[in-house]
């Protein structure tokens, strides 16, 4: 994200609910010490006096709370509950959306304003099938409640027509396709560390993990955007932080039925493909439509439409390959023998260095940026694990929870070998020609 596009500020609703304690009761002109809702009746005033005299506030404060008041009421009063909110904030917020999209190479509108007094920024999608007004309220209460330090936060959605608006926290930063790549300058990039390279894996490995198995909802979630562009990475300690949690549930790209699928697809059962099923096409003409980046999209996935988790973790091998090479998942090549230009893969360029077998291979695959300032062994470990969640067969590819405990090994190991590779301070060295 660049930080010098400025946000489209909007007047705070005045229906906002205010941020309340539970100790807090409506005031009433005779007792001002009293923290209770009790009546005052004989026995609630000796207790008051016999509170007031102890010399134990903490206690006392603990059982101020009344009886009626009970932890889930407590819970939904918080402002950290997901809001729904009225087009007419996001209106007003975008300007009747004539604001400046925020980002030029999003698939979709976006917009970053000031909602409620929070720097949010909004995200415009289509309804891919219908979902009723219940079950959506109840899918983004559960997702807003799930919180991860790598996955950037949904505060809440506002609904018009056939369109859905995703209300996100803002994260100051980039994408992650744009610090690798930087079109003005080829040979630049703010990821020139190993260990900046190892972080940003470290941190997506533990926050898509978190989406598949850690979340503790009643549903199970897929990411199914997981790509460099939503990718965030946050300076000056290369965090980065997933974008679009919770897209694909409350669109409609997934749901239970689907997931099932999915499931049963993956154990080896045949799974017999409905009527409904056979018409989902990347056109805007039906129903039901599966969204796809090209070169992130799994064997199974562009056959069936039916994204699971072990897509999710395909795509999730994807980036860690173009983290590592710098490179895109696809490109171009001009042969001058055929004088046709031959696309090639970054999984197959990666496998073709791993299975060379030896250092030099892997040297010359790794991101030349990085000035052959890694842990070779380390490198080549990291590739073969990302060539495993690439697997094409989706039964062979490994759960999120085991990745994300192998990358952090790895990290630790990185983190080793750098200490052992820092110059000493006071003295100085000159990598210039003398």
């Amino acid at each position: 994200m660049c930080k010098t596009k400025m946000a489209t500020n909007a007047t705070e609703p005045t229906h906002r609910s205010p941020r309340t304690r539970q100790t807090q009761t409506p005031r009433t002109p005779t007792t001002r010490s009293s923290q209770t809702v009790s009546p005052p009746t004989s026995t609630a005033t000796s207790s008051i006096h016999t509170m007031s005299s102890s010399t134990n506030t903490k206690a006392s404060s603990s059982t101020s709370i009344s009886s009626g008041t009970s932890l889930s009421s407590l819970r939904f009063s918080l402002s950290e509950n997901p809001h729904i909110y009225d087009i007419t904030e996001i209106r007003t917020a975008t300007n009747n959306f004539l604001a400046k999209h925020y980002s030029s190479s999003a698939s979709t509108a976006c917009w970053r304003c000031n909602l409620r007094g929070k720097n949010t920024i909004v995200f415009q999608r289509k309804f891919r099938r219908k979902i009723e007004t219940n079950q959506l309220r109840e899918r983004l209460s559960v997702i807003c409640r799930s919180h991860h330090g790598s996955i950037i936060r949904l505060l809440g959605a506002s609904l018009s027509g056939d369109h859905i608006y995703l209300v996100y926290e803002f994260i100051e930063g980039a994408n992650l396709t744009d610090c690798l790549r930087n079109s003005r300058n080829p040979n630049f990039t703010v990821l020139s560390t190993w260990m900046s390279r190892m972080q940003i894996a470290t941190d997506l490995a533990h926050g898509l993990d978190y989406i598949h198995n850690k979340t503790g909802l009643n549903i199970s979630i897929v990411h199914n955007h997981i790509k460099s562009s939503s990718i965030i990475v946050t300076e000056p300690s290369f965090i980065a932080k997933i974008c679009h949690f919770g897209t694909s549930q409350l669109c409609g790209e997934t749901d239970e039925n689907e997931i099932g699928k999915g499931k049963k697809a993956e154990t080896g059962e045949i799974v017999e493909v409905d009527e409904r099923s056979e018409k989902l096409t990347r056109s805007n003409s039906g129903n039901m439509q599966f969204a796809g980046v090209r070169g992130y999209m799994s064997p199974e996935f562009q056959t069936s439409g039916v994204a699971t988790q072990k897509s999710d973790v395909y795509a999730f091998g994807v980036v860690i390959l173009e983290l590592l090479s710098g490179e895109e998942p696809f490109k171009y090549r001009f042969d001058k023998r055929s004088g046709e230009f031959i696309r090639t893969s970054v999984i197959d360029t990666a496998r073709a260095a791993v299975d060379s077998g030896g250092e030099g291979p892997i040297r010359k695959w790794v991101d030349r940026r990085l000035k052959d300032s890694f842990p070779v062994e380390v490198a080549e470990k990291v590739t073969r694990l990302a060539l495993d969640c690439v697997h094409v067969d989706p039964n062979e590819r490994p759960d999120m929870g085991r990745v994300a405990g192998k990358l952090s090994k790895l990290y630790l190991q990185s983190n080793k070998w750098s200490e052992s590779m820092r110059i000493p301070t006071g003295i100085s060295v000159s990598l210039g020609p003398r």
